[in-house]
């Protein structure tokens, strides 16, 4: 028990250590801190899960102090780890660790290491926070904390305007869901009293009945949270452009973690989604969508990470799918192979980009799989898993049981959807490595490419690799305890066949992907540079023109609705008030010159309008 702090109390002791430096310490230095922590609460995490598995799923709960108290609220600084944490807290410092430690090859040169590094920690810090958290002020404290480092790391390269308007795209967009949020737990504590996750859960059947319109309300906001951070339809437009960041940020944050959080939430509150059926079945369309729109965008990408990014959001919306129908345990699952593979593709992208000197257009690479043999097979392995290829690959496994269970519940529509979703899947990963490692070398850069060397740059690549294969799927998640069994528990009538359907679905990808782009190339090209197919792939190219809706309709009548504040007309009225007392006082002040002539005057003339009005009324 005393061990758990450390998960989180280690990255902030890093923190503190970089940024109170001042920028004393060496890169080198500042690196070893700043991986060294993660390392370390890596350590305690795998002490944890041997305390946790000899305590037979026992949920080890502690409590430090009161961290509030005003009336009947009355939140405490306390720490649950039960299975579900357990397996976010593994995911958050195991793969943590690999990123960090590939991130002082990637880094090496650039300034602001130790700032880098920092923020790193600082995200590591405020993602166990956001996971080990026994109630949901604790829980939102973490949700901000990832919003804040996201911020700062996307906008990392500040000199460049554009990473600095992508960052602060990111911040507002999942700020409108972290609103929503904040909305729902409010609701959560004027109705039941208390902010404990523990508690909540075992009050609200209680409370509330299946179907109830405050249980609906209370999930429809929690998912409009949700919404923001794992970037789903409509809220969804923040990650693509977040990808200005460092690839090993877009490899923790924008693949491994943070944009699981909402995935995580929604899990770990499964008491409101079960009594809100309407807003459960909204949770399943939104990643069916998501999925199906995230799939068809990836297609015309050509950055290689920008491929990556709609990949990722496709993949979470794999899991939306699966919290739907009530698989909670099958989200989860699919969550910590996402890690392994989605984290291995974006450091073998990383490789790449380093390599080539900072190229990541694949129309300007090609021919690289002899000069990068070990990206190649980071891409290789990763893009099998992300395919999910039957049998040797953990992204099969998580896959094929989100289906299946998609089967079980009688939700055909969505099953298609996930089927669907895995032909497309296949064909733009062979897409982007085919035209990343294949065919010929179309620039200087990719002539040029020199492999990474080093053990920062080769384990964790390996150690990923080795994750994402079968040995990956093996790892099942502890969550029987604390999660409710999906709908295709203890059933097995019709799974071999979902199974079939599955690998089917993934291997005509492959053909189709093989077909198109190997032996259909040249005409490929030539079909998207004309006629419909060319607007169809710029509109999948425009990601289906989200943005520019959102400009239309949103950014652009709110700029001009400030510009017509700026001259505000409340404040214009008034102003014309005070000018207008200005003004007489201007002309009353210019009576009075001192002079007696004038004033005799100014009498003999006032006298006359007086007499000369009386006269005019009689």
């Amino acid at each position: 028990m005393l061990l758990l702090p450390l998960t989180f109390l280690l990255p902030l002791a890093g923190t503190l250590v970089l940024a109170l430096s001042r920028g004393r310490l060496g890169p080198g230095v500042s690196v070893w801190i700043g991986t060294a922590s993660v390392g370390l609460a890596a350590v305690v995490t795998a002490l944890l899960a041997a305390e946790y598995a000899a305590s037979d799923g026992t949920a080890i709960n502690l409590t430090w102090w009161r961290w509030i108290s005003v009336g009947a609220f009355a939140p405490t600084i306390g720490l649950r780890l039960d299975g579900l944490a357990l397996t976010m807290l593994g995911v958050i410092t195991g793969v943590g660790f690999l990123i960090h430690l590939f991130a002082g090859w990637y880094m090496r040169g650039e300034l602001g290491i130790t700032r880098f590094y920092a923020y790193m920690n600082l995200f590591v810090f405020s993602m166990v926070l956001l996971v080990l958290g026994d109630n949901l002020l604790l829980l939102f404290l973490g949700w901000e904390g990832v919003g804040l480092c996201s911020y700062l790391l996307i906008g990392y390269y500040y000199e460049h305007s554009a990473n600095g308007a992508a960052a602060f795209k990111a911040f507002i967009v999942t700020r409108i869901g972290d609103v929503f949020l904040a909305i729902g737990l409010f609701l959560l504590f004027s109705e039941l009293g208390t902010l404990n996750i523990a508690v909540i859960l075992e009050r609200i059947p209680q409370l509330w009945a299946q179907g109830d319109a405050t249980a609906e309300l209370a999930a429809l906001l929690i998912l409009g949270g949700a919404l923001g951070k794992s970037a789903q339809v409509p809220l969804h437009t923040w990650l693509a452009d977040a990808m200005a960041g460092p690839t090993p940020v877009s490899a923790l944050i924008h693949a491994a973690t943070m944009v699981t959080a909402g995935v995580y939430l929604i899990a770990r509150l499964h008491g409101v989604f079960d009594l809100a059926p309407h807003a459960q079945y909204l949770v399943g369309v939104i990643g069916a969508l998501t999925l199906l729109l995230a799939g068809f965008a990836a297609l015309a990408q050509t950055d290689i990470k920008r491929v990556l990014a709609y990949s990722t959001m496709s993949q979470i919306g794999y899991m939306f799918l699966a919290l739907g129908v009530g698989a909670y345990d099958a989200a989860i699952f699919h969550l910590m192979t996402h890690a392994f593979f989605k984290a291995l593709l974006f450091l073998s992208a990383g490789a790449v980009i380093i390599s080539c000197h900072h190229e990541q257009d694949m129309r300007q690479l090609g021919g690289l799989w002899r000069r990068l043999p070990l990206a190649y097979g980071g891409f290789v392995v990763g893009g099998a898993a992300l395919a999910a290829l039957p049998l040797v690959t953990a992204g099969f496994y998580s896959k094929d049981e989100i289906l299946w269970q998609a089967f079980a519940a009688d939700q055909t529509g969505l099953l298609a959807a996930g089927l669907m979703g895995a032909v497309l899947t296949s064909i733009y990963t062979l897409r982007l490595i085919i035209g990343t490692f294949h065919g010929a070398m179309r620039s200087d850069h990719a002539r040029k490419a020199e492999p990474g060397r080093g053990l920062q740059h080769g384990l964790p690549l390996v150690v990923l690799a080795i994750l994402s294969t079968l040995l990956g799927g093996l790892i099942v998640p502890p969550l029987a305890s604390v999660l409710p069994a999906g709908p295709g528990e203890g059933v097995t009538a019709g799974h071999t066949a979902v199974e079939l359907l599955a690998t089917a679905a993934a291997m005509a990808g492959v053909a189709a992907g093989v077909w198109l782009f190997v032996f259909r190339r040249l005409w490929l090209t030539q079909q998207v540079a004309r006629g419909w197919a060319s607007k169809l792939w710029w509109l999948w190219h425009d990601a289906w023109g989200f943005d520019h809706v959102f400009d239309r309709t949103l950014v652009q009548p709110y700029r001009a609705l400030v510009n017509w504040l700026r001259n505000d007309p409340v404040d214009g009225i008034f102003n014309a008030v005070a000018r207008t007392a200005k003004l007489l006082n201007t002309g009353l002040t210019r009576t009075q010159t001192g002079r007696v002539r004038t004033y005799a005057t100014g009498m003999v003339l006032g006298a006359t309008v007086i007499l000369l009005t009386l006269s005019w009324g009689a």
